[in-house]
């Protein structure tokens, strides 16, 4: 696995070995990072269920100023914090070693919000339905910002207003589903006033 693109293009990581962790390919961070930037000017980014930390150094890779990564597995933020200090960016993250929900609340108690969420969670479990409720009761992601949930081809990911799903797409075994937040521009709003 590799950094695909950005100030650290080409540079390898590591990953898990065994089968308790399916690492995002490169294809799929590739056509992520393709509709949603491909490069940036600043930002943080919420990666849930980090795996090797491939997205979010990725997305520093191109630009982002900070992520925070979460993985319950041990093993997991070995190999986070090993990826994150061959590109020296230990300063532009924050890792948590625990399981999504406590990471959440801790989240939501010091009021911080992001640009991109990510979440990639075990398939075929539901976890990533929880983990979305939970952001999206709580208002973690900026209004501009933009969640991208990475689920079994089979399964849907559904939404309330005020958030909406932008796109779906399919990649092998994977879909990849962008949700954003409706957007109420000056105009519309000044309407029940004229």
């Amino acid at each position: 696995m590799r950094i695909i693109s950005g100030k650290y293009g080409s540079r390898k990581l590591k990953t898990l070995t065994g089968n308790n962790t399916r690492p995002t390919e490169d294809r799929v961070r590739e056509a992520v990072f393709g509709r949603t930037g491909p490069y940036f000017d600043g930002g943080i980014i919420l990666d849930l269920f980090a795996g090797s930390g491939a997205v979010s150094l990725e997305a520093i890779s191109r630009g982002f100023e900070f992520a925070y990564m979460c993985d319950i597995s041990k093993d997991a933020i070995r190999v986070i914090y090993e990826n994150i200090d061959s590109l020296g960016v230990r300063d532009q993250t924050k890792v948590f070693n625990s399981n999504y929900r406590s990471v959440l609340t801790k989240l939501m108690a010091q009021g911080v919000r992001f640009d991109m969420i990510y979440l990639d969670p075990p398939f075929h479990h539901g976890t990533e339905k929880e983990a979305l409720r939970m952001i999206l009761e709580n208002n973690l992601l900026k209004d501009d910002g933009i969640i991208i949930v990475e689920t079994d081809r089979k399964d849907e990911v559904d939404c309330e207003s005020p958030y909406y799903v932008e796109k779906s797409a399919v990649y092998g075994i994977n879909k990849v589903t962008y949700i954003r937040k409706e957007q109420k521009d000056a105009e519309s709003s000044l309407s029940g006033i004229l």
